[in-house]
């Protein structure tokens, strides 16, 4: 029988995630709706932003809200779309719908929706998919982002879809396929129960048949996370260690202020994972003092913009393709000094989702041919 202390615990785990975000889903009208993408198996919503006069072949990040959020009041707290107009970049917001979670959580722990070609995993993919063809994007600089259960959603689309992504970054987040289960969640947040590693590894290897090359995984967390235990960003970095064969122990290991890094390196010194573990920081995504976003609940001004560090290290800020006109650098891993910076055939799921009736702006009538042509030549739509 479950001890009083863990349901009570449970609970207010609950009570935490249906919190996120409630006082922060400002919409300032930056954000403009993307339809018409796809069958949309996961009956979800999108937002996206495009900078003006982008460049073609410019990158895109994908933005996973938290639980209660909406992609507007995400980027209006966390700054992406401001960092988008400095940089050069387009930004794509999927968004959580009531009927599929009261709360507005991305169903990280549903199999049915984290499974290639399915659910809500295969919406995002399409939603993608429609971004790169109706706005041109660099196919081989695309990232994913996202919060707690947008964390954790984004954990899984690195896992099901290794090959769409050159990076992700994991906030407050939990690794791929480790609840099947409302239960199982509440567990795993509380950090009880997560698999071990060998077990991780094996599911992530069983979620494509994938041969490489994989994705750099970037962790932030929060050392005093009472909502999820930050036993999970180890748990996250352990998940992909062998895919990137790597060892279990860190090139780098070091703090700077409040800033715990461990970083795992590839043979030249670029990190392929990196746990940032900020002292003291509860739940929510780490803001700094750069002028990017707003904090507010569950977005922590901590003195760490986790968003530049983030878009620095995917090398989409000040380097080449940016609106700074940078040439690219090989920036290598200081391993004396820390530093904060740094296709298998679809199948997909036949079952109906929402559509729009509208076409996008930016996304026209004589592009929307173009876009299912292309969505079911690569298996995303039938």
């Amino acid at each position: 029988m479950r001890k009083i202390s863990d349901t009570i615990a449970r609970l207010a785990a609950l009570q935490a995630t249906s919190r996120l975000g409630s006082a922060h889903t400002t919409n300032d009208g930056r954000l403009e709706l993307l339809s018409n993408f796809g069958s949309n198996p996961g009956n979800l919503g999108a937002m996206y932003y495009l900078p003006p006069d982008l460049n073609e072949a410019a990158p895109l990040v994908v933005v996973l809200h938290g639980c209660t959020q909406t992609g507007a009041g995400y980027d209006h707290h966390s700054g992406w779309s401001q960092l988008a107009d400095e940089a050069g970049f387009a930004l794509l917001y999927p968004e959580q719908q009531r009927a599929n979670n009261p709360n507005l959580c991305f169903n990280w722990f549903q199999p049915k929706d984290v499974d290639r070609g399915s659910g809500e995993a295969l919406s995002i993919r399409q939603m993608i998919e429609t971004m790169v063809v109706a706005h041109k994007l660099d196919r081989k600089r695309i990232f994913i982002t996202g919060l707690s259960a947008g964390g954790a959603m984004a954990a899984a689309m690195l896992a099901v879809y290794p090959e769409v992504f050159a990076a992700g970054a994991i906030i407050a987040g939990l690794p791929y396929g480790c609840a099947a289960t409302v239960p199982e969640a509440f567990d795993r947040m509380r950090g009880h129960g997560v698999p071990s590693e060998r077990t991780l590894q094996q599911l992530l290897r069983s979620a494509t048949n994938h041969p490489g090359p994989w994705p750099r995984i970037s962790i932030w967390h929060g050392s005093s996370d009472q909502t999820v235990a930050s036993a999970n960003a180890k748990a996250i970095a352990s998940q992909w260690l062998c895919v990137h064969g790597l060892a279990s122990t860190p090139e780098y290991s070091g703090t700077q202020s409040k800033l715990n890094r461990q970083v795992w390196c590839d043979p030249s010194g670029d990190a392929l994972i990196e746990i940032n573990l900020i002292s003291a920081m509860g739940h929510g995504t780490p803001l700094g003092s750069d002028g990017l976003g707003t904090s507010g609940p569950f977005m922590l001004d901590v003195g760490v913009s986790s968003t530049r560090e983030i878009a620095r290290s995917w090398n989409i800020v000040g380097q080449q393709g940016s609106r700074s006109g940078g040439s690219t650098t090989d920036e290598r891993i200081d391993l004396q000094t820390p530093v904060i910076a740094q296709a298998d055939r679809e199948e997909p799921w036949p079952k109906p989702g929402m559509q729009f009736d509208q076409p996008t702006k930016g996304v026209h009538e004589s592009t929307k041919k173009l876009i299912e042509d292309a969505l079911r030549t690569a298996g995303l739509m039938r």
